[in-house]
């Protein structure tokens, strides 16, 4: 048992008990008819206490013994204190009314089964399903029981201290009108925090593993649930990646509870120690893939077998249909498209320095840019073979690649609707489209009967995959983009069928007698990035010209400040950018580290690898989250960022891919030098910002929300504003300073 969670189940049962003794001592007081003189008269130190003892739970937030939010929890700690401390204790009239036994046991039957909660959470994986019950559900009626217990104690003390302390009474006439948008914005958190917990615990009790039939890719068995766990893969994952290098690191990964809202902190210790030696960067990268393939599970036909074993011994594979476009090359000039406008030649020049300029992409980002439009010839890729693993995905460069002429090699999934997509796209280009078909082409009826066969499933059909891709234009270097995305687990699993189908990739077609392979990612801005100097220096300009509004946010605990101590490593000291977003998950930070790592131990092997880091973008799926939505709607209030649109994000990224493709000196290169393989991401980012930004990224979301809705509903806000300042006025005239309105 370690010390911190000892120290902790300690301050929850203290805490538990002493509130069981409040409840006790409240309840059996009015039962045998104790009238709220009597009540605090007797009762009301030990109120104080008790509730005095929350205070701790702000500092454990601050020093980050829990994952609560420090200002939420001073704020509601503090609401309480107003109420133990101030009102109750010095106003008599107060203490003769009735609503304190009413808040008095409100508190308690909330904050009993809230901390025995929170006191067995930290031993057992599933708490009693009555006490997790009690825990999100009594607020529905001990919330309204308590707000309106407080206001009484605060309305009725208000007379007390319009004779005693004016500034206490505006304090309280103040709380009071907080009261009206806080205590309905309070229930409706309890409700969805409420409705994520029942659904957790939903899925936690569903079918067990036993019963179920997999089929393909499945996270390991969690043996107290029976169910697939991605939280045992991430962790084993991040774990084993380390622990040759640093067993201590690898037990706090194995020790942490909190994966969902501490992973970032592993995360961050793992580039560091990337970064301390080039070869441990190569060792950790390794570790971390061969957990993945060891211990992802693969079935077929009710067998199970390792996601290892199953790319090394399933045989089959797929037939190839090709599909030529019907149009002629027409592309002299590369284009981008940006907001109302297609940037071409100087245009688009001008619009890369003002990014560059501005801090929104990385100087190596534009110029790298500028060679692909400088170079018309590059523009012609009829002799180019490009496999697109998520060929349809919405941040691929597949509508760029067959209008530059392209071999396209298209894997996505088996549904009618995509293949149709594409094979039009494929016809109104200048493009080929290689594509997988499950019998002779010649066998097929009509082009209608193809579509509804084309496509395959990476995360079934991954070992087909594999042979297809090591067969298709034999004598052909192929350029291998992992593109597909999906949302949460489900992007780890296809990111891992992704890596095994390149890592096979990589042993064929990569080998001294292979026709050659190149492997393209996409990496995401936030993430754990090393940074230039120009960068870091940057954050810290961006920081100190900060408008004085987002420095008031900074000391009010909103924000931080964007910047991490340099780190020492074998050839020199690294800068690196923590871009985490905690709100997007553990799958997702795993998924792009697999990228990351698979980019590593390729480039290490001679392979070359283009991995550049793309904008933040409003895509579907993106802004289908209405959370992240309203972030992207206010972001540029931020220096430097800028959110992209999807057209503009594909037509950049092609173009640095093309780049990375054709310029022998660029860092895609394995013969170009670096310090640490972890400096393969630093070149070349189109981030968006987010290296430059003064502030950490990961928390600018609830501001940039906020600042979003305030524009939103600007003129209604105005209205409801200009009329409250109306009536003040009014009341103020007719009857003076609010104390003596009533």
């Amino acid at each position: 048992m370690s010390l911190k969670k000892l120290y902790l189940l300690g301050f929850n049962l203290v805490s538990a008990s002493g509130w069981g003794y409040v409840l006790f001592n409240t309840a059996s007081a009015l039962a045998s008819g104790a009238t709220p003189d009597q009540l605090w008269s007797k009762f009301g130190s030990t109120l104080i206490l008790v509730q005095s003892l929350a205070l701790l739970e702000v500092v454990h937030a601050k020093i980050k013994l829990v994952p609560s939010p420090v200002l939420t929890t001073l704020i509601q700690v503090s609401s309480r204190l107003l109420l133990a401390w101030a009102v109750s204790p010095n106003s008599v009239s107060a203490q003769n009314h009735w609503s304190l036994g009413l808040m008095m046991c409100s508190w308690a039957l909330v904050e009993v089964p809230r901390y025995l909660f929170y006191a067995l959470n930290l031993y057992l994986d599933n708490v009693p399903f009555p006490l997790f019950w009690l825990r999100y559900s009594l607020f529905a009626i001990l919330y309204p029981t308590g707000i309106t217990g407080e206001l009484g104690q605060i309305l009725s003390a208000m007379g007390d201290f319009k004779k005693s302390s004016l500034a206490l009474w505006y304090l309280l006439f103040v709380v009071v009108i907080l009261y009206v948008p806080g205590s309905p914005f309070m229930y409706y958190h309890m409700i969805g925090q409420r409705k994520r917990a029942f659904e957790k615990v939903k899925s936690q009790a569903s079918t067990p593993a036993t019963t179920q039939t997999f089929d393909g890719l499945e996270f390991p068995i969690e043996a107290a649930t029976g169910q697939p766990s991605s939280t045992i893969l991430n962790k084993g994952a991040m774990a084993a990646s380390v622990k040759a290098i640093k067993p201590e690191a690898a037990k706090r990964v194995e020790d942490e509870r909190n994966w969902r809202f501490r992973y970032d902190r592993h995360l961050i210790e793992n580039v560091k120690l990337c970064l301390a030696d080039p070869e441990d960067a190569i060792k950790i990268s390794q570790a971390g893939l061969d957990y993945l393939h060891e211990n992802f599970s693969f079935y077929r036909n009710k067998e199970q077998m390792s996601f290892k074993d199953a790319m090394t011994n399933i045989n089959s594979t797929f037939y190839t249909g090709i599909l030529k476009g019907e149009k002629e090359r027409t592309t002299k000039t590369y284009t981008v498209p940006y907001k109302d406008k297609q940037l071409q030649g100087a245009e688009l020049l001008k619009q890369l320095d003002e990014w560059a300029k501005y801090g929104t992409i990385e100087p190596e980002a534009r110029d790298a840019i500028a060679m692909v439009v400088k170079n018309p010839e590059w523009l012609d890729l009829s002799d180019k073979y490009f496999v697109l693993l998520g060929a349809g995905s919405a941040m691929g460069p597949l509508l760029v690649l067959l209008s530059l002429g392209a071999n396209v090699i298209a894997v996505d999934l088996n549904r009618e609707n995509i293949w149709k997509n594409l094979f039009t796209q494929t016809k109104n280009s200048p493009g080929t489209l290689y594509y997988p078909i499950r019998k002779p082409f010649e066998e097929y009826a009509s082009e209608d009967e193809i579509v509804k066969s084309a496509g395959c499933n990476l995360f079934t059909e991954a070992p087909e995959i594999k042979n297809w891709l090591t067969t298709i234009v034999p004598n052909e270097p192929l350029i291998v983009g992992a593109y597909a995305y999906l949302d949460g687990p489900l992007h780890v699993k296809v990111s891992v069928a992704m890596d095994g189908i390149i890592s096979a990739l990589c042993n064929t077609r990569a080998s001294p007698k292979g026709p050659g392979l190149t492997i393209a990612y996409l990496c995401t801005p936030t993430d754990v990035h090393v940074i230039t100097d120009e960068a870091y220096e940057d954050e810290k300009k961006n920081y100190r010209n900060a408008p004085l509004w987002l420095k008031v946010l900074e000391k009010l605990g909103f924000i931080h400040k964007n910047q991490i101590p340099e780190i020492p490593g074998k050839n020199g000291k690294f800068k690196i950018v923590d871009g985490l977003v905690i709100q997007q998950g553990p799958n997702y930070t795993l998924a792009k580290r697999i990228q990351h790592w698979r980019a590593v131990v390729s480039r290490s092997r001679g392979i070359p690898v283009s991995s550049n880091v793309a904008p933040s973008t409003s895509t579907v799926s993106v802004v289908s989250n209405k959370s992240f939505a309203a972030a992207y709607g206010a972001m540029h209030f931020f220096k430097p960022m800028e959110i992209f649109f999807q057209q503009t994000s594909n037509a950049v990224m092609c173009a640095l891919l093309l780049h990375d493709i054709f310029n022998p000196e660029s860092v895609t290169n394995p013969k170009v030098k670096l310090a640490n393989p972890f400096e393969l991401f630093k070149i070349g980012s189109f981030h968006g910002g987010i290296w430059r930004t003064g502030f950490h990224f990961g928390e600018l979301g609830f501001v940039s929300a906020l600042l979003f809705y305030l524009r939103t509903y600007a003129k209604p806000l105005a209205f409801i504003s200009i009329s409250t300042i109306v009536a003040l006025v009014s009341l103020l005239v007719q009857r003076g300073l609010p104390h003596n309105w009533f």
